[in-house]
């Protein structure tokens, strides 16, 4: 804006100041300022907005007042009316009333500046940063899923893009929790990610479940609009029966084992799939609770209750066993209350594991349905009797969660604390080049050695990478290796090399306080015991913050947990724990 602009428009505002002015003190003498609100802010229509906030500070304390109250009794009125059933068209005038009196008290917000190339470097810069567990629990593990790598945010609302260093992590479970369920005697298989509506309509518990979190397709191709301007949804392609996008696959998996199943022969049957799902959540966490999501599901039949209920127990014994000898995360073992059991199921079990700021998480379910999907879709078999009998079922499933129990259970405010089990890279060699006046000898014998201790590390079953990188200094290797979680960094430089022997530094627990000189010729085993030594004692740690969390007194009553729960602050840390209810 020009000098002489300037002037023009401090020139406005003063005129219009004063003019307005003598009106506001004429009005308010009368008790009534609403109209002159409505006057100086159709006066300054035309003034940047920049310039407006200024003026509309002329309201005085009691001006406030009379709208604050005006504010408050519109909003109760629209509340009572929604109580009583009042429709959207028979509520909307009292909205744009309502609307109209904030806007009244609440001056225009000025305009987003454009943001400049060198304030985007220096917003990069802070992103960077971790915040504390003491100070903001929740902002503390958004960061660290940020700067360490794990996943962002996708353009589709509620999903995630997670990035390779957060799927090594859920690739790495996943290998570990399909071999328990091939031995549980399950096969793999994949079902379609469309499920027809009128499949959920079979089971009334589970679509009245479901009903509010499902994505639907409605058309099977798009077209240019009459304009050619956009696309749209082809009128003419319409489907008659729309389908869901999958938020669970029980519909689907039993309406296929109709026709799996005709013999006790073939019973029990025993699938499971690892997929994505959609369930439409509006306040979503990575992790924790996104609207597309990463899981295993399994379903199982059964020719007996009996071997239905022992079937759901079994396999949430084998949850339980990876989350502890895997992830280092103990959990609680327990039955969900009736409230809050799975849409469809008879009884739901469950593992709950503490995070550190108190909360309980539900980190896997298994649910014995009992034979309402299999009344729902007519599933039967031949008994040894020759007599037709409806098949009994359960369902199964751990997801993309773990990985957000993961991170809360383990790590601290200098990022990602992964246990050596879990953790794509166990060991990070980082060596130190020698210089250029020690000659090509040096590099030879820096080479050979950095490839003697990979082989005999690799040989020990440890996944080792070399970080040789010459454009990145050492103490932002160190850094970025220590946010990342790699359980353990060996540093290998000449020095070290001319002494036989390299240097450890361990991520987490006490075994972290201080680097340990180890010779080369041992630095294999000792890498692997200790290893096994943090993988042991993050476990111990988490049983203790467990034990610790979970009050067992029988003088707890409903009310003491009523207002523990309604005053629970999620950001706390550490949190309060958990009760325990037999």
């Amino acid at each position: 804006m020009s000098s002489r602009a300037t002037i023009l428009l401090a020139a406005m505002i003063l005129s219009l100041f004063l003019s307005t002015t003598r009106a506001f003190q004429a009005r308010c003498f009368s008790g009534s300022c609403q109209a002159l609100r409505h006057q100086l802010r159709q006066s300054v229509g035309s003034i940047p907005v920049h310039a407006q906030s200024a003026l509309f500070s002329s309201l005085t304390q009691d001006d406030k007042e009379t709208l604050e109250a005006k504010i408050k009794s519109k909003g109760d009125e629209i509340r009572e009316l929604k109580a009583n059933g009042a429709t959207k068209a028979e509520v909307a005038p009292l909205v744009e009333q309502l609307l109209k009196l904030k806007a009244a008290l609440e001056p225009p917000k000025p305009e987003a500046k454009k943001e400049t190339e060198e304030e985007s470097q220096n917003e990069n810069l802070d992103s960077d940063f971790i915040s504390a567990r003491a100070d903001d629990y929740s902002k503390w593990y958004n960061d660290l899923i940020r700067v360490t790598g794990l996943a962002e945010n996708s353009p589709v609302r509620g999903c995630m893009v997670i990035k390779p260093w957060g799927m090594s992590l859920w690739d790495r479970l996943r290998n570990e929790l399909d071999a328990k369920i091939q031995k549980h005697g399950a096969q793999n298989a994949y079902f379609p990610v469309l499920i027809p509506k009128s499949f959920l309509s079979k089971e009334a518990e589970h679509v009245d479940g479901f009903a509010k979190e499902c994505a639907v397709v409605t058309h099977h191709r798009l077209t240019a609009s009459e304009d050619g301007s956009e696309l749209i949804a082809d009128p003419e392609a319409e489907l008659e029966d729309p389908l869901i996008i999958r938020p669970t696959s029980e519909t689907m998996i039993w309406y296929t084992f109709r026709k799996w199943i005709q013999s006790h022969r073939d019973l029990p049957l025993k699938i499971n799939q690892w997929a994505n799902v959609m369930r439409w959540e509006m306040r979503t966490r990575p992790f924790l609770r996104t609207s597309e999501f990463l899981w295993q599901e399994g379903h199982t039949a059964h020719a007996t209750a009996e071997g239905a209920l022992d079937d759901a127990k079994a396999m949430l014994k084998n949850y339980a066993a990876v989350c502890e000898d895997f992830l280092a995360i103990p959990v609680v073992q327990g039955v969900k209350s009736p409230s809050e059991r799975f849409a469809g199921a008879e009884e739901t079990f469950t593992i709950e594991a503490l995070m550190q700021n108190g909360w309980a998480l539900q980190s896997g379910t298994s649910h014995f349905l009992g034979q309402s999907f299999g009344k729902a879709f007519d599933v039967q078999y031949q008994d040894e009797t020759g007599k037709q009998q409806t098949v009994w079922g359960t369902s199964w499933g751990v997801s993309t969660r773990l990985l957000g129990a993961l991170i809360m259970t383990h790590s601290d405010d200098a990022g990602l604390v992964l246990p050596p089990k879990v953790a794509p890279t166990q060991v990070v060699l980082v060596t130190i080049p020698p210089k250029k006046k020690d000659g090509e000898e040096a590099v030879r014998a820096m080479n050979d050695a950095v490839s003697k201790l990979v082989n005999q590390l690799e040989d020990e079953g440890i996944r080792v990478h070399v970080d040789d990188r010459d454009y990145v200094r050492m103490g932002a290797k160190y850094f970025e290796w220590e946010r990342k979680g790699v359980p353990l960094r060996i540093e290998l430089g000449p020095r070290d090399l001319k002494n036989n022997v390299c240097v450890f530094k361990y991520r987490a627990s006490e075994m972290s306080e201080e680097k340990k000189t180890v010779e080369l010729e041992s630095a294999a085993t000792t890498a692997k015991s200790g290893l096994q030594e943090l993988q042991d004692t993050l476990l111990r740690d988490a049983k203790t913050r467990l034990d610790q969390g979970i009050n067992r007194s029988e003088d707890i009553t409903y009310e003491h947990m009523k207002e523990a729960l309604e005053n629970d602050v999620a950001s706390e840390y550490p949190g309060s724990g958990l009760f325990l209810v037999p």
